[in-house]
């Protein structure tokens, strides 16, 4: 095949050539050979978001350095930053994933027919099963976000917002209904969140309860009290 180069540098970027017997330009994008392309494939930027929460989520994401990630994803420590340019944007881009996905389970829930008791059994099922099913991406969620810098943070935060206004949401939709009786919505959506957050630090998943059975046990707490009544 006949080519000619229109566009190469030997940087990361597009390589184009042009097929002379076709007539026809091609496109594609050339990166510098790593130690996972030489081997037949290069290193994705979710492999290495992944192997990130992983070691954020044992080691913390202080003590984690970009030579740990690195060796986690077989490359050098110079390969990595043609991937990546910071531990800071390896944190948000993990934090802005997690918190995205719950809020988009949480909206299912929201947008379900179900009635606001049940409604809230189902949410509370959803996301203490996502907390304890990715222990990791969960710890780096609750614990690691006051590590990023205040740009950073302040770019997170309304994230964050958002998922608990869907909370407050919720409970404010069974007052509404006259399904409960709550003061203050966004004050037990705190409490609510709280009770299942803190089950990271002491769930295993050789226990006698699954991640549902705890969640449908701290539904029934919420939704009954403590207190006996009498008929």
């Amino acid at each position: 095949m006949n080519y000619t180069l229109c566009e190469c540098g030997f940087q990361p970027g597009r390589f184009v050539y042009r097929d002379r017997n076709l007539d026809m330009q091609h496109n594609f994008w050339y990166y510098p050979p790593t130690e996972r392309s030489v081997g037949g494939y290069p290193v994705t930027r979710d492999e290495i978001l992944e192997a990130a929460t992983q070691i954020f989520g044992q080691k913390g994401f202080h003590a984690t350095s970009m030579q740990d990630i690195a060796e986690a994803v077989n490359l050098q420590k110079a390969s990595l930053y043609y991937h990546i340019s910071s531990k800071q944007e390896i944190l948000v881009e993990v934090l802005d994933r997690a918190i995205d996905l719950l809020i988009e389970r949480m909206q299912e829930v929201m947008a379900s027919p179900l009635p606001s008791d049940k409604k809230l059994r189902r949410a509370m099922q959803v996301y203490l099963c996502s907390l304890l099913e990715h222990r990791d991406v969960a710890a780096v969620l609750l614990m690691e976000h006051r590590s990023l810098e205040p740009e950073l943070l302040a770019r997170h935060i309304p994230r964050r917002d958002r998922f608990e206004a869907l909370w407050r949401d919720l409970l404010q939709e069974g007052v509404s209904n006259q399904v409960f009786f709550c003061e203050d919505p966004a004050l037990a959506s705190r409490a609510i969140l709280g009770v299942m957050n803190w089950a990271i630090t002491w769930y295993r998943p050789d226990g006698s309860l699954s991640a549902e059975m705890i969640a449908n046990q701290f539904t029934d707490l919420f939704l009954r009290g403590l207190l006996i009544r009498s008929n």
